[in-house]
């Protein structure tokens, strides 16, 4: 592995204000996207779906637990797998109290959905050490209809907003392992006047670019949350939701 060069004091001030210019410039961006990502519509939820939990049989309303947001993560767990996906456990992994209490604070809740049956994820989730509120959708259409398990038998192939065909003419051969076979995910959903709404998903690379409960609340609808005062000439993204701290 090669390690940075050396240089002298100046040198490394001058290299480093070069590239603060680029991660402002980067977190302007951010801000812009998650303002947008914001703006975009809801779809309503009309289908009903089911899912085991240690309760018994839930509905996807009852996973928001009495709050009106719902962050969904779509762990791979294929039924007939007896552990859960490595890289979906090591992401678990990190998830703290801390971070479901802060998202609590913000009246969203967040779950793992997943394929398997009840009994494997209930072993995995005990094994794990974890304390996270998790279900199966087995024998549901939740992870076809989310673009998470790829069957074309049951649904038209598609994963991350991309239909077979366009995967094709990027030259990938993504559909051609075995089907069924699952892929992870992220949905955010909005509960109002009783109604359940789908706001946003995310697959892929998009996963990978995870932080703190400040960046999951912003891929939800309602974002933050936080009411800062407002100083003349704030941004749009800070106002709504972030301080504009100065440049």
């Amino acid at each position: 592995m090669s390690l940075p060069r050396i240089a002298t004091r100046d040198e490394w001030l001058a290299a480093r204000k070069e590239l603060l210019a680029k991660e402002k410039q980067l977190t302007s961006q951010r801000d812009a996207l998650n303002a947008e990502r914001r703006r975009l519509p809801m779809v309503e939820i009309e289908k009903d779906y089911t899912f085991d939990g240690p309760e018994g049989t839930v509905r996807l309303g009852d996973l928001f637990e009495g709050r009106p947001q719902l962050i969904v993560y779509h762990f791979m767990f294929h039924p007939d797998w007896e552990d859960g996906c490595p890289s979906c456990s090591a992401g678990t992994d990190e998830l703290s109290p801390g971070f479901f209490e802060h998202l609590h604070t913000r009246d969203t809740s967040y779950a793992m959905v997943s394929r398997a049956p009840l009994a494997k994820l209930e072993r995995w989730k005990a094994k794990k050490g974890w304390d996270v509120p998790w279900y199966s959708s087995n024998g549901s259409d939740f992870n076809y209809d989310f673009g998470v398990t790829i069957d074309e038998s049951v649904t038209p192939g598609q994963y991350n907003f991309r239909t077979k065909e366009e995967w094709e003419a990027m030259g990938s051969d993504f559909f051609s392992s075995e089907q069924p076979f699952e892929m992870p995910g992220r949905s955010c959903f909005l509960q109002a006047d009783g109604r359940v709404f789908h706001t946003y998903s995310q697959y892929a690379r998009g996963l990978e670019s995870t932080g703190g409960s400040y960046y999951f609340l912003d891929l939800t609808a309602l974002g933050r949350q936080e009411e800062w005062e407002e100083p003349k000439g704030r941004s749009e993204s800070a106002r709504s939701g972030r301080p504009d701290f100065a440049s």
